[in-house]
C-alpha cells in the first residue's frame, strides 16, 4: 500500500474561503442572540461573576467574587472580557441598575468560539501542505457541526476554549526546520497562558496532544539545543502570575480551581447529570456529528496507516490524547466532550477532500466504502425530507418549530449527497458547495428560533418569578425547590436559596397569583 499527500499546484491556504466561511460563522454566532434568557448553570453564574468584576476597581479586579464571597470555581479570563461589555453596554445606559442585555453577556464568548472555524482549516493547511480542498472541508466541516454552534453562542468557557486549543496546535503546527521558531513557541505560550484562566486543567491534555507529535517528529531536539523552546515560558508569564497572586492571596484554597472544581471533582466524584457515564460523551458524538460522522472511522484509519506524515501524527495524536482524557472522567456532562470536535474535524477532511478531487493516485484504503458515503447522504438526506414535509402537513404535531431548520438541512443532504457521487469533479464540487451551503440556511433557522438553547425547555423560566419578587427588594427570599437556581438569582438581582420545607413552620400568605404564591415563614 502505497501512502502519498495529495498536493495541488497551488502553494498559497485558501484564504478567502477561511474568510468566508468565519464571516458566515459569526452571522450564525450573533444572530437572534439575545432571544432567550440565561441559562443554569454556567451561563447565570458567568454572567453574574462578571458583572461583579464590572463593579470593582484597581487589583479588586484580579480577583473575581460571587455575592461578595470569592469565586473560587474557574480562572476570570472570560469574565474579564465579558465584564469590559458590560462596561461599554452601560456607556449607552442611562440608568446603571438595569441588568445587561443577554446579547451583550454572550456576545464575547460567540466570537471568540467562530475562531475555531479559520484556525481549523490553517492548522490543516500545515499538516497537508498545498491540499486546498482538505483545509476548505476541514472548516466548513467546523462551520456546520451543531455542537460549536449551540456551546459556542452561550456564555460558557467551552466555546472560547475551543478556539484558544486550535491557536495554540495551529501555533505549533505551523514550526517549520527551515524557518525561526521562537515567535512559534511565544504564540504558545501567550495561549496557554489564556487557557489558564479559562478551564485550567484542560491545557495538560491540549499541549501534551500537540508536542508529542513534535516528539515524533525530532524537532525537538534542535528546539532543546537553540533554546527556543524558553520563548514558550515567556508566553506564560501572564496566566502563571494570576495563578501565583490567586495563592497568595487565597491560599490552598486556590487550588480548588484544580483539584476541588478541577482535575479531582471530573475524576472522582459522579455529579448531577452524569448517570449515563462515559455514555454521556459517547451519545452526544453520535448526536452532533452528523453528517460527518459518516466520515469519522475511514479517516481515523487512513491516520492510522499515514504515520510516515505529519497530518497522521497530528490527526491520531489529538484524537486519542484528547478523547483519552475525556472518557475516563467520573463526571460526565454534555460539553465535555466539546475539545473533541477540533480533532474530529481534522480527521474528516481529508476524506471529504478526497470524495471531491478522487485522485487516483491519492489514498487508497476504503476506496468503495468512501464512494458510497454520498448516496448515504442523500438516503438520509430524503428521510429527513419527507419527515419535514409531514411535520408541515399536520401529520405529526410535534416539532413544528424545527421545519424550516430541518427542511433547508435535509435537502441539502439529499441534492449534496447526489452531486457528490457524480463522476464529473466540476459537479461534485458544486455538490459539496450545496450541502454547505444548505446546512447554513437550516442552521440560520435553528438560531432564529427559541429552540437552540432547549435546555430552558427542561425547567421553568425564572424571569417572571423574579418580576414576581421585585417589589420585596429588601427581603431575603427563599424558593422551595430542591436546587438553586442561578439564573433566578441572576435576573432577580439577588441570591435566592432553596430551603427545606420541613425545617418551616408558621407559613403565611403574602401575595398570589394564579402561578406563584409568596409565603413568610417562621423557624
Amino acid at each position: 500500500m502505497i501512502l502519498t499527500e495529495s498536493i495541488s499546484h497551488n502553494c498559497r491556504p485558501p484564504i478567502l474561503w477561511i474568510f468566508l466561511f468565519w464571516t458566515i460563522a459569526c452571522g450564525i454566532a450573533f444572530v437572534s442572540l439575545g432571544n432567550l434568557p440565561l441559562r443554569d448553570f454556567d451561563e447565570a453564574t458567568v454572567a453574574r461573576v462578571a458583572l461583579e468584576l464590572n463593579q470593582k476597581s484597581g487589583l479588586e479586579r484580579l480577583l473575581p467574587s460571587i455575592w461578595d464571597k470569592p469565586y473560587l470555581n474557574k480562572p476570570p479570563g472570560l469574565h474579564w472580557i465579558i465584564s469590559f461589555a458590560i462596561g461599554i453596554s452601560r456607556n449607552f445606559q442611562n440608568n446603571f441598575d438595569f441588568l445587561p442585555s443577554e446579547f451583550c453577556i454572550r456576545f464575547f464568548p460567540a466570537l471568540f468560539s467562530t475562531f475555531v472555524v479559520p484556525l481549523g482549516g490553517l492548522i490543516q493547511w500545515n499538516l497537508r501542505p498545498k491540499d486546498r480542498i482538505a483545509c476548505i472541508t476541514t472548516s466548513a466541516i467546523l462551520l456546520t457541526l451543531l455542537p460549536i454552534i449551540r456551546y459556542g453562542r452561550m456564555a460558557m468557557l467551552d466555546g472560547t476554549q475551543l478556539s484558544a486549543i486550535a491557536l495554540l496546535w495551529f501555533c505549533l503546527s505551523s514550526i517549520k526546520n527551515n524557518r525561526p521558531t521562537n515567535f512559534n513557541f511565544l504564540g504558545a505560550g501567550f495561549t496557554c497562558s489564556f487557557m489558564l484562566l479559562l478551564k485550567a486543567p484542560v491545557i495538560i491534555p491540549a499541549l501534551f496532544a500537540s508536542l508529542l507529535p513534535l516528539i515524533w517528529e525530532y524537532k525537538s531536539k534542535k528546539y532543546f539545543n537553540n533554546f527556543s523552546w524558553s520563548w514558550f515560558f515567556y508566553g506564560l508569564i501572564p496566566g502563571f502570575a494570576w495563578h501565583v497572586w490567586n495563592f497568595i492571596s487565597y491560599g490552598s484554597g486556590a487550588f480548588w480551581l484544580w483539584w476541588g472544581d478541577g482535575a479531582g471533582r471530573v475524576l472522582f466524584e459522579k455529579g448531577s447529570g452524569s448517570e449515563l457515564g462515559v455514555l454521556v460523551p459517547i451519545i452526544e458524538i453520535l448526536e452532533g456529528g452528523w453528517p460527518w460522522i459518516l466520515l469519522w472511522p475511514i479517516g481515523f484509519l487512513w491516520a492510522c496507516f499515514s504515520l510516515n506524515t505529519r497530518w497522521g501524527v497530528w490527526a491520531l495524536s489529538t484524537q486519542i490524547i484528547i478523547l483519552g482524557s475525556i472518557l475516563p472522567l467520573k463526571m460526565q456532562l454534555p460539553w465535555y466532550i466539546h475539545p473533541f470536535w477540533l480533532p474530529f474535524a481534522l480527521v474528516c477532511g481529508p476524506p471529504v477532500s478526497w470524495l471531491i478531487h478522487r485522485e487516483e493516485n491519492g489514498y487508497i484504503f476504503a476506496r468503495k466504502i468512501l464512494r458510497k458515503i454520498p448516496y448515504i447522504f442523500s438516503l438520509i438526506g430524503l428521510c429527513i425530507f419527507t419527515f419535514s414535509l409531514l411535520l408541515k402537513l399536520n401529520i405529526f404535531n410535534f416539532g413544528e418549530g424545527y421545519f424550516y431548520a430541518i427542511f433547508f438541512i435535509s435537502l441539502a443532504w439529499f441534492i449534496g449527497g447526489l452531486l457528490l457521487s457524480n463522476s464529473r469533479k466540476n459537479i461534485r464540487k458544486i455538490g459539496f458547495i450545496g450541502l454547505i451551503v444548505g446546512s447554513i440556511i437550516g442552521l440560520f433557522f435553528f438560531v432564529s428560533s427559541k429552540f437552540w438553547l432547549w435546555e430552558i425547555n427542561e425547567n421553568w423560566d425564572v424571569r417572571p418569578v423574579a418580576e414576581f419578587i421585585d417589589g420585596f427588594p429588601n427581603q431575603q427570599i427563599f424558593i422551595r425547590n430542591s436546587f438553586e437556581r442561578p439564573s433566578l438569582n441572576w435576573y432577580a438581582r439577588k441570591q435566592i436559596k432553596s430551603f427545606d420545607e420541613e425545617n418551616k413552620t408558621k407559613c403565611k400568605v403574602l401575595k398570589k397569583t394564579n402561578a406563584w404564591d409568596l409565603y413568610t415563614c417562621n423557624d
